[in-house]
């Protein structure tokens, strides 16, 4: 016999988004499934789910005691995803396929409504480059990295320690962002730079629906 539901909690892994589109029937098992999935999670983890989140089995999460993991309700993590505390999380977050998160010593904030593509990396730590003395053996350092709320952080996108991004900003796809994003920013490129003002796309949005 076919077995319909292992392959659809494959596809919820992948696109965690159709979690909240489900039919009552398909719902009913698959809050049982993510109900013992986060509930194994927090007993081996400081981890600490809201409402109606969602987790893929092989997103590893991690967060040791004074590295904790909280977030608000319907937030998702999908797969192949690395997230390592001390990180906060608003509602409305979601987490991608394949991103690979660092919170450092200070940690990764991310407000409500702000969606994260797939393959994008966020690492809030970084490592001294004294000529005299080998990478690894140098001493680390960590400011923290800061995203707002209603942001769009397109696919593939790196973020680097000390960053804030701040609300309603748009991050286009292969950016690397090195310095602060002012509200409403467009950015793109490597580094990357302002391209636009996401206001600007109000007077577009209302001739398209006046041309429909």
């Amino acid at each position: 016999m076919i077995d319909y539901i292992a392959q659809h909690k494959r596809r919820l892994a992948w696109m965690p988004g159709l979690y909240y589109k489900l039919k009552p029937k398909a719902l009913s098992w698959a809050k049982r499934w993510q109900a013992d999935l986060q509930a194994y999670v927090m007993s081996v983890e400081t981890v600490e789910f809201g409402d109606n989140c969602f987790i893929a089995p092989d997103c590893h999460m991690f967060a040791e005691p004074g590295r904790k993991i909280t977030m608000g309700d319907n937030c998702f993590f999908a797969s192949a995803s690395f997230m390592h505390g001390p990180m906060t999380l608003g509602h409305n977050v979601a987490i991608n396929h394949s991103c690979s998160f660092d919170g450092g010593k200070n940690g990764i904030s991310i407000g409500d409504d702000t969606r994260i593509a797939n393959n994008c990396v966020i690492h809030a730590s970084n490592h001294g480059m004294h000529p005299d003395q080998v990478i690894w053996q140098q001493a680390s350092t960590s400011k923290g990295v800061s995203i707002g709320k209603d942001v769009w952080v397109g696919a593939n996108v790196g973020i680097v320690d000390g960053v804030t991004i701040a609300d309603y900003a748009v991050i286009g796809m292969h950016s690397m962002i090195t310095k602060d994003v002012p509200r409403w920013a467009i950015m793109a490129g490597n580094p990357a730079h302002q391209i636009g003002d996401r206001r600007d796309k109000k007077d577009s949005l209302i001739k398209h629906i006046q041309a429909d």
